[in-house]
């Protein structure tokens, strides 16, 4: 005797809901892969890699991705639930769900931190570009330039109110941790920006330990001149391909050897803390490098 009802271990039509909801979650992960790929591919411009298919799009499609998960969840629980439907459709939500989650948590840390994209040690000092390095940021079409007293354009003000209109180095100021105001730099969005001070340390010295440090992260050397104490790099991040430059000043000053830094990205408004945690990333490992001897 034949019947054309699937027996209980078969998912039936169920699963086949269930498959798509989970084709539909992976879609929505490999989505925001394609966009970075594609962008740093040079296949499509940032604006369109980063605002459009990201942010814009990014979100719409993972909780569409969710919602279809969500009833295929339901659909295999009501009436004669499926186990094998019940797993697919969990899997689903579960992978749309744990990437809204991280998309989310994203939006958070980039709303808490403050539209900079150029951090450095001293903006009473600042320290300018060379030609070289002017040039290649040219020949990659670079938005941001790279003034003295830069002021956070107007338009921030619709993302991130009052901070239109404000100096960069005083907003850097007021995100930096602070040992005198604060107890620990989870208090702020930074960490503390300040030159490295080593004594006793030559500037030849400083300057070898800062050249074996950025050859060691493997950024891409644009100048480097031991007799006027300069190094620039050029940092390409993973995924969209951005560039963000590095400029590095060495001085003697008062019998120690001072190391300046500045990081400053090529495009975009906010640079979600990369170039501050870059700066004091490079400081500490060329003061651990001073430290250990290795100099070059």
């Amino acid at each position: 005797m034949t019947t054309d009802t699937p027996p209980p271990s078969t998912a039936g039509w169920r699963g086949t809901f269930a498959g798509f909801a989970l084709g539909l979650s992976l879609f929505a992960v490999l989505w925001f892969a394609a966009a970075a790929i594609g962008t740093k591919l040079g296949l499509w411009r940032w604006e369109f890699g980063l605002g459009v298919m990201t942010i814009q799009w990014g979100p719409m499609l993972l909780m569409a991705a969710a919602g279809v998960s969500v009833l295929a969840v339901i659909i295999a629980l009501i009436k004669a639930p499926r186990k094998q439907a019940f797993i697919i459709a969990l899997a689903a939500l579960l992978i749309s769900g744990l990437a809204f989650g991280r998309l989310a948590g994203f939006g958070g840390h980039a709303a808490r931190l403050p539209p900079l994209h150029d951090i450095q040690t001293d903006w009473a000092d600042p320290i300018q570009p060379s030609d070289a390095l002017l040039t290649a940021r040219e020949a990659t079409g670079a938005l941001n330039p790279i003034l003295d007293d830069p002021i956070i354009p107007e338009g921030a003000n619709s993302r991130w109110e009052g901070m239109g209109g404000r100096r960069v180095a005083e907003v850097q100021a007021e995100a930096e941790f602070d040992p005198a105001r604060h107890k620990s730099p989870r208090e702020t969005p930074y960490p503390l920006i300040a030159p490295l001070i080593a004594p006793g340390v030559t500037a030849d010295q400083a300057y070898g330990a800062a050249l074996a440090a950025i050859e060691a992260r493997g950024w891409t050397l644009i100048l480097a001149e031991p007799e006027e104490g300069r190094i620039e790099a050029t940092e390409t991040s993973f995924w969209f391909g951005f560039h963000d430059d590095i400029l590095i000043r060495v001085r003697e000053e008062d019998g120690a050897a001072r190391i300046d830094v500045r990081s400053v990205s090529r495009v975009g408004l906010s640079d979600l803390g990369v170039n501050a945690k870059r700066i004091r990333g490079l400081l500490d490992e060329i003061e651990t490098r001073l430290a250990k001897g290795l100099t070059g």
